[in-house]
């Protein structure tokens, strides 16, 4: 006897190519990942290579300014299109290219678009794969967007609890809708990136003066801490008043 499987089982010509299709931007992804730090660029996202690059960078930047900042966008967008896990770098080679203003919108606007990719691309791809398999990471996401998405997603993008790159991905496997992905993201990295992109601008009389650059150092500052925490806090309530209506509503039920 031959093994057959059910009709509903059997992979067809269309069915297959349907898959490939929408594995397609994934795996365009990793290729470019793998491609990235095969070719070694990722020396070139280090403080020590602002530091050591930094009179070059300036002069370009003052000799171009509108096509820098039309470079150092795509850059940017492209290496968190490919997850690369170095945006606070990023962030920081923004600052001290183009100050606060107009490094941070151009950095916010970058980010944005890169993580729009990449969500798009997982969306495709995996949205509903995991299906009951789904744990940890996943699962805590997917409980946590049920109850408010858009608020949920400000929060993730506002305490860096987890990488940006992973917030992307699990954001489009759970199926996040793109409105609230773009809102949560746009708005919720922007006290992030006034702290990181103030390092940068900063960097320069730093550097002159022979003294280190400290990512962490900053960031948890109490007056870069406080602020962010506030933020947040502020964050948290619209899911808390949503559950607590929930559990009322409940209540309501059962006493009735």
């Amino acid at each position: 006897m031959t093994d057959q499987k059910p009709p509903n089982q059997r992979q067809g010509p269309n069915q297959r190519h349907g898959i490939v299709k929408r594995a397609a931007p994934i795996a365009l992804i990793l290729v470019g990942l793998a491609l990235f730090f095969a070719l070694g660029l990722n020396r070139y996202f280090s403080l020590d290579a602002l530091r050591d690059n930094r009179d070059a960078l300036r002069i370009w930047v003052e000799a171009s300014p509108f096509l820098a900042m039309g470079i150092f966008l795509l850059i940017y967008a492209g290496a968190v299109a490919i997850s690369f896990p170095g945006a606070s770098i990023l962030t920081v080679f923004g600052g001290f290219l183009f100050g606060l203003w107009p490094g941070v919108p151009i950095i916010v606007t970058a980010a944005t678009l890169g993580a729009t990719v990449i969500f798009l691309a997982s969306k495709t791809a995996l949205n509903g794969a995991l299906g009951n398999r789904a744990s940890g990471f996943v699962t805590r996401m997917e409980k946590g967007f049920r109850e408010d998405e858009l608020s949920y997603m400000f929060l993730l993008r506002l305490v860096p609890v987890f990488p940006f790159w992973a917030i992307n991905i699990a954001a489009g496997v759970i199926g996040v809708s793109l409105r609230n992905f773009l809102i949560g993201t746009s708005i919720g990295i922007i006290p992030g990136t006034f702290v990181y992109a103030s390092i940068g601008h900063a960097a320069n009389k730093a550097f002159d003066a022979g003294k280190e650059i400290s990512l962490a150092g900053l960031l948890f500052k109490p007056e870069t801490l406080l602020p962010i925490i506030g933020l947040a806090i502020l964050a948290t309530i619209p899911i808390v008043l949503k559950r607590f209506s929930k559990q009322a509503a409940h209540m309501d039920d059962q006493s009735s």
